[in-house]
C-alpha cells in the first residue's frame, strides 16, 4: 500500500519543483497596451514594411530628374603633314526632348507613394489584430492551465483522504489506488497544459520583435471584454470607409490610369537639339587653298514614329485598368461579406457566453461538490466522483474558450470593419 503522504509529497513537487523548468526566466507582466507599443516600434517585419515609403521616394526623386544633354568633341587631321589640308576640331552640345513624359511619370511615382502608404497601414491593422490574438492566446493558455492545477489540487487532496480511509478500513484498497491513478492522469494533463502556457508566453517574442533568453513575458487582463452594440448596415458602410487595403486597392485602380496615361505619353514625338561649333586650320595646300575659319551649326532631329501604330502598350494598359477596377469591385465585396460572417460569428459566441453565466457553471460545481460529500459519506462511488470533475473540467475549459472565441471574433469584425477600441481590462 502506498503512503498516505505520497499525494501531499505530489503537491509539494507541483508547487516548488514545476517553476524550477523556467528558473533561468524572470517573468515580467507586461499590459496590452505595453505590449502593442512594442509591437508597433520593434516588429522587424513591420519596419521591414516601412522601407517600402522610403523606396517610394527614391522613386520621386528618381522621376524628378531631366535628360542628361551630351557632349561630343571631334578632331580632325587631313593629312596635314603631307598635303597640308589642314586641321579642325569641332565640339557639339546635345539634348533630347521629351513632352509631357516627367510630369507623368512624377505623378505615378507619387501615386506609388500613396499606394504603399495605405498598405503600410493595412499591414498594421493585420500586424496589431493578430497580436492581440497571441496575447489573448496567452491568456487563455494561464486559465486553462489554473482549471488543471485546481483539478489536480483537489482529487490530490480526495486521494490522500482515501489513502486514509483505507487504512481505517472504511474504502476498499481498488478505489484507493483508483483515486491515486486518477490523480496522476491529471498530473500528466497539468504538465502538458504548463508545456502549452509557456509556448503560449514564448510566442508574444516575435510580434514584439525581441527574444530575451533570461525573461518571459506573462501577459496581465482577462478574457471579459465589454460588450459591443452594434448594427450591422452602419458597419457595412463604415467598413468601405475606413478599410486601408480597400483605399490601397482604390490607389491600384489610380495607378492603372496612370500608367495608361503613361503609355500613352510614351507615343510622343522626342526630338534632339544639337548646337556645334568647328574651327577649321588655314589649308596651304596649292591646289585648293583656304583660309582658316570657324563655323556654328544649329539642328533639329526628330524620329519618324512608325512605331506608334503598334497599339499594344496602350491597350495593355486599357485592359490594366479595367483589371484594376473589377480587383477594387471584388475588394469591395469581400469586405462586406467579411463584416457580416464576422458579426454574425460575435453575435453567437456573445450568447453563448451569456449562457454559461446563467448558471452552468455553479451547477457543474454544486454537482461535482454535491459528488464528493456522498462519495465521503458512502453514499456513491467514486467513478461517479470522477465523472462529476471531468464534466466539472470541461465545463469550465469550455467557458474559457468561448470567452476566448468571443474575444477573437470581436478582434475580427473590428479589423474587418477597419476601427480599434480592443481594451484588455487586468
Amino acid at each position: 500500500m502506498q503512503n498516505p503522504l505520497f499525494m501531499k509529497n505530489n503537491i509539494l513537487i507541483l508547487i516548488v519543483f514545476l517553476p524550477l523548468i523556467v528558473e533561468a526566466q524572470l517573468k515580467k507582466n507586461i499590459s496590452f497596451d505595453q505590449y502593442i507599443e512594442q509591437v508597433q516600434q520593434k516588429n522587424i517585419a513591420y519596419a521591414a514594411e516601412k522601407l517600402n515609403i522610403s523606396i517610394a521616394d527614391a522613386n520621386i526623386t528618381s522621376a524628378k530628374i531631366f535628360l542628361d544633354p551630351s557632349l561630343s568633341v571631334e578632331y580632325a587631321y587631313n593629312d596635314d603633314h603631307r598635303m597640308q589640308m589642314g586641321q579642325g576640331i569641332s565640339a557639339e552640345l546635345s539634348k533630347t526632348f521629351s513632352v509631357g513624359k516627367r510630369k507623368v511619370k512624377i505623378d505615378f511615382a507619387n501615386k506609388e507613394k500613396e499606394r504603399d502608404l495605405a498598405l503600410l497601414e493595412d499591414y498594421f491593422r493585420n500586424l496589431r489584430a493578430e497580436a492581440s490574438i497571441t496575447y489573448l492566446e496567452a491568456i487563455k493558455q494561464e486559465k486553462l492551465y489554473e482549471v488543471q492545477l485546481k483539478s489536480y489540487y483537489s482529487i490530490s487532496e480526495l486521494a490522500k483522504g482515501d489513502s486514509i480511509r483505507f487504512v481505517l478500513g472504511k474504502i476498499t484498497a481498488v478505489d484507493a489506488l483508483q483515486s491515486r491513478i486518477e490523480a496522476d492522469i491529471i498530473y500528466n494533463e497539468l504538465l502538458q497544459a504548463q508545456s502549452e502556457l509557456y509556448h503560449a508566453y514564448a510566442a508574444l517574442y516575435i510580434p514584439m520583435g525581441q527574444f530575451n533568453a533570461d525573461t518571459l513575458y506573462v501577459p496581465i487582463g482577462s478574457l471579459n471584454m465589454r460588450k459591443r452594440i452594434w448594427d450591422l448596415l452602419p458597419l457595412l458602410s463604415q467598413s468601405l470607409e475606413n478599410r486601408s487595403d480597400l483605399v490601397a486597392s482604390l490607389k491600384e485602380v489610380e495607378l492603372a490610369q496612370k500608367a495608361l496615361k503613361l503609355a500613352k505619353r510614351e507615343k510622343n514625338i522626342d526630338f534632339d537639339v544639337a548646337l556645334g561649333y568647328n574651327y577649321n586650320t588655314e589649308v596651304r595646300n596649292e591646289l585648293a587653298p583656304a583660309p582658316k575659319f570657324q563655323g556654328l551649326t544649329l539642328s533639329v532631329s526628330i524620329p519618324l514614329k512608325f512605331s506608334n501604330f503598334n497599339k499594344g502598350s496602350v491597350s495593355i494598359g486599357n485592359l490594366q485598368a479595367r483589371q484594376a477596377e473589377n480587383h477594387y469591385e471584388q475588394a469591395q465585396l469581400e469586405i462586406k461579406t467579411e463584416v457580416s460572417q464576422n458579426y454574425h460569428a460575435y453575435q453567437s459566441f456573445c450568447k453563448q457566453v451569456e449562457n454559461f453565466t446563467k448558471g452552468i457553471l455553479e451547477e457543474a460545481k454544486a454537482g461535482l461538490d454535491g459528488k464528493i460529500y456522498s462519495y465521503q459519506r458512502g453514499e456513491n462511488s467514486l467513478l461517479e466522483v470522477l465523472d462529476a470533475r471531468r464534466t466539472y473540467n470541461n465545463v469550465q475549459s469550455t467557458y474559457i474558450e468561448t470567452l476566448f472565441q468571443c474575444a477573437l471574433s470581436l478582434i475580427e469584425i473590428e479589423k474587418s470593419v477597419g476601427i480599434w477600441d480592443i481594451k484588455v481590462e487586468p
